[in-house]
């Protein structure tokens, strides 16, 4: 697909989720734009904490993507571009309407402006929030083995685990913490030290242990490789952009605020194409 002929979508979601981008690449062309709408979706309600002036705008916005899908499942358009193209996939493919409720119900987590409780906690917001992606992914592509689900809740856990940990130095200028509350006080991280964007042991202890449970999902989800087809790979396939970016964390001592972390990966691209040839992720 040629710079010229980006619909808007797509030219969204490469902009914005460069990563999503490229694994939308490599699926079947005929459902590469319903893919693309999914993720300009993700696109749109993620920042809505970090554009909303108060948390009372952003659940006011949440809302308004909620009453935009039922009203397509009753046959009213929506003039919003990457709500007509959502709801247009949603109706061809059948998407589970429980994960869409379930991922914007994560996004509320965003807008209340406290840490997760635990690892625990951290693990399933990232499922509701990045695990239901994947699966609606799976089903953009005729995926829908159980199997595949399992496979693609672990990804997707990782993905957003492992980005989480990237994006520490932007949370930390935000005065954000998406760190588990009770590991960093037991590790004894000084947040205020951290919102200075000064790294510690304590940081790298508490980041060690949030790759090390990102890394234990992806085992598991390549534990299923055998069982899952291969229409699902494309959707699976930011499990090897989580593999290189937690190796490249682990080289960099889990400081998240190491230059190498920060610096995105040139090699992306061809991984995902070696991956594909492969035949895994």
């Amino acid at each position: 697909m040629s710079k010229a002929r980006l619909s808007q979508n797509a030219a969204l979601v490469k902009r914005h989720d460069h990563d999503r981008y490229l694994t939308a690449l490599l699926a079947p062309a005929d459902r590469q734009e319903d893919l693309f709408a999914l993720y300009a979706f993700n696109h749109e309600v993620a920042r809505i904490a970090e554009v909303a002036r108060e948390a009372a705008l952003g659940h006011m916005r949440l809302q308004w993507w909620r009453e935009t899908l039922q009203a397509a499942d009753s046959g009213a358009p929506s003039a919003h571009p990457v709500a007509a193209a959502l709801t247009g996939a949603v109706a061809r493919h059948g998407l589970d309407r429980q994960c869409l409720a379930r991922l914007l119900e994560g996004r509320e987590q965003d807008l209340a402006g406290t840490p997760p409780a635990d690892l625990m906690a951290l693990a399933d917001y990232a499922e509701a929030t990045s695990g239901t992606l994947v699966v609606l992914a799976l089903e953009v592509l005729g995926a829908r083995t159980p199997d595949s689900a399992a496979a693609g809740r672990d990804v997707g856990v990782a993905w957003a685990l492992t980005g989480l940990l990237r994006a520490v130095p932007f949370h930390a200028r935000q005065r954000r913490l998406f760190l588990p509350r009770e590991l960093c006080e037991s590790e004894g991280v000084d947040i205020e030290d951290l919102f200075a964007m000064r790294t510690s042991a304590p940081l790298r202890r508490v980041a060690a242990a949030v790759a090390v449970f990102a890394a234990d999902r992806l085992q598991s989800a390549r534990a299923r490789t055998s069982d899952v087809p291969g229409a699902a790979w494309p959707a699976l396939a930011s499990g090897i952009l989580a593999t290189r970016a937690l190796g490249i964390l682990e080289r960099a001592g889990f400081d998240p605020f190491h230059p190498t972390v920060q610096r995105p990966d040139p090699s992306r691209a061809w991984r995902l194409a070696w991956a594909r040839f492969r035949g895994r992720y």
